[in-house]
Formats: structure tokens, sequence, C-alpha cells
């Protein structure tokens, strides 16, 4: 592992070094390639500075531990315990951040909703996800646009596409795919009876053009005039854009803007994110299913976590966490079952290189 760590250190200072080359400077392609390699190793090589430094002063102290001086010998006696267990400490932190990354970690996300079974209460959850959501970028710096959105009368979402913008937004989110179901007394329910409703979500890793290369020739994009609310702009103008991916079939329809060409930027964001996520899917599917992490698959068919208002609690079913405080968690509070997630896969990973 040492010799390894020896290596991207080295390479990190050469990375340095060529950053600040004018020869490099001048090169936009190169000097994204630079940075973004840095940003990859920095952590690896700040843990690695960390533990040659406690190294060094474990070494001096047993030195110290040699010497004539007995008040010394005592002295150099506890830093060295101290030392040794902070060294320890840096270790598994360094195992950690040699763990494979998953290169879409630092992107923007494209998160998309719908409700499932359950009817209207099913669209009135699916809108608290989507505040919920709303509400922890909000706190974690992410920023947000709602990219799409199809409310139903009584103010619940059919469906809905929201970008949260932010490096390392994907890292924190990609763990929500899934189904969510939840368990409470609907408002249109008079009789005070408790229903289980549910609604899906899906985590997409925001796509730039240049991972995703589109051929215009591939899409049939086609306008008409916008439905639902809005008022008279609804009927008189063809704003909205429907773009269709021909090789995938992949379909994005977008109303929400007033401008036809915003309306068209917005669908075509969502086009590259679907057709990457695509792209990913299969991808995963020739991984041996032996070999997948359960925690953060993407898989939106399975059910990963149960709200039951009831009893004020919500269960992430992957990781069998369950905290009391379902009304704070719903106004966006998401980091301690998010960390839970993040922490059970690292552990799952660190698990598989000591198997290897």
């Amino acid at each position: 592992m040492f010799d390894k760590l020896r290596e991207i250190e080295l390479n990190y200072e050469e990375n340095q070094r060529l950053l600040c080359d004018p020869a490099v400077l001048k090169d936009p392609a190169r000097l994204t390639e630079l940075t973004k390699k840095q940003k990859q190793t920095e952590e690896v090589v700040e843990e690695y500075r960390i533990w040659k430094r406690l190294s060094l002063q474990a070494k001096e102290a047993e030195e110290w531990l040699n010497g004539d001086d007995a008040e010394m010998r005592a002295l150099a006696k506890e830093e060295l315990r101290e030392v040794k267990e902070a060294l320890r400490e840096a270790e598994e932190r360094l195992k950690i951040a040699l763990l494979p990354k998953n290169p879409d970690d630092d992107k923007s996300v494209i998160l998309e909703l719908r409700a499932g079974t359950g009817g209207e209460e099913a669209a009135l959850f699916a809108g608290a996800l989507l505040r919920m959501y709303s509400m922890y970028a909000d706190k974690k710096g992410f920023r947000t646009e709602v990219l799409s959105v199809n409310e139903t009368p009584l103010g619940g979402v059919k469906e809905a596409v929201l970008s949260l913008e932010g490096r390392g937004a994907f890292g924190r989110v990609k763990y929500e795919s899934g189904v969510h179901r939840v368990q409470r007394v609907p408002e249109t329910e008079s009789q005070g009876r408790i229903q289980t409703s549910a609604a899906t979500v899906a985590v997409l890793p925001e796509a730039e053009e240049v991972d995703v290369q589109i051929d215009p020739k591939d899409l049939l994009i086609e306008s008409h005039r916008s439905g639902g609310a809005g008022g008279q702009h609804v009927n008189k103008t063809e704003s909205a854009i429907r773009i269709i991916h021909i090789p995938t079939g992949i379909a994005v329809d977008c109303q929400d803007e007033r401008s036809q060409y915003k309306n068209k930027d917005k669908a075509m964001k969502i086009l590259r994110s679907r057709i990457l996520e695509r792209k990913r899917a299969e991808q995963e599917s020739e991984i041996t299913s032996t070999r997948r992490s359960q925690v953060g698959s993407g898989d939106r068919s399975e059910r990963i976590r149960t709200y039951n208002f009831p009893q004020g609690r919500v269960t992430d079913h992957r990781i069998g966490l369950t905290l009391y405080k379902i009304q704070s968690i719903m106004d966006g509070d998401l980091d301690e079952i998010i960390d839970g997630l993040s922490a059970a896969e690292q552990a799952e990973k660190l698990r598989a290189n000591e198997g290897d």
C-alpha cells in the first residue's frame, strides 16, 4: 500500500509542477485534465502526509524512550501511545481514501420523482419528497431548479425532475434511488384509516456534452401547446418541447418555461443524463450480481425506505437504520441517513478489497 502511496504523491507533485507551466496554462484541455487529476488524488495525498508526520513523531518518541532522562521517558511513553492511536486512525482513513471512487460523485444531479401506487396520496407524497430534497439541497449549498413538474389538482406531483447543481451533489444523493414507501392517514381519507402508498426516485449524474455525444440527426423534436395551469399563455403558445432520441427511444417532455428555447435546453439536459444512465446500467448489467454493491445500487424497483407518520419513524431497509424524527427528515435533515449509507458502502468495499 505504501509503495502505491509514494507513487501517488510523486505524481501529485509532478502534476502540481505542470499546473504552473506556461505551456499548460495556455492549453485549456490539458489544464482541465490535470486539475481533475489533482482533485482526485488530493485527499489521498493529504492523508498520506499526515501519516508520514505521525510516523516521524512515533520514531522520535521511541528514541526518547531509550534515553537516560526518566522524566522524558515517561513523557515519550505517553506521547508514543497517543501517536500510535493516531497512526492507526490515519491508516484506516488512508484505506478508505484509496478505495475506487465513483467518477460521477463530484457531478451535479438530475433527480426524477414519480408517484407510484396509491393514487392521489402517492402524488401528495411525491410532492413531499420533492420539497424534502429541495430543502436538503439548500442545507448543503446546492443550487436547485425544477426542470419539469406535472402537478395534480390537489397539489400533488405525478412526476417531477429536479436539478441539484454543485460539486459532490451526486456523491451525496446517489443513495436515494429506489422505491420510497409512506404509511399515513391521507388528507383525502375521512375514516382515519392508514394507507400505504409509494413514490419512486431515480438519481442520475448530470451529463455534460463531453460525456454524451448526441448527433442532431438522431433527434426528433416536436413543439406543442403547453397543458395544465398557466392561463392564456397555455392555449396560445407552442412553447412545450418533446425530444425523442431515436436510437434509444428515450423521450423527454418539457413545458415549464414560456420560452421554447429554454424548454429545449432543459429537455436536452434531461435527455443527456438519461442516455448516460442507460449506458451505465448496461455496463453494470455485465457485472456479476455477487460483486455489485447493494448499497446505492440505483435500482429504482427496490424498496429502500419507509416513512411511517403515525409512529413518527423513518426506516432505511438497506442498513436497518430507524430514526424517530420524521418531520425533521421531511424538512431535509437527511445527513444521518446518507452518512450511514456511505459508511456501509465503504465497509463493503473494504471487505471486497481484503478478499481480493
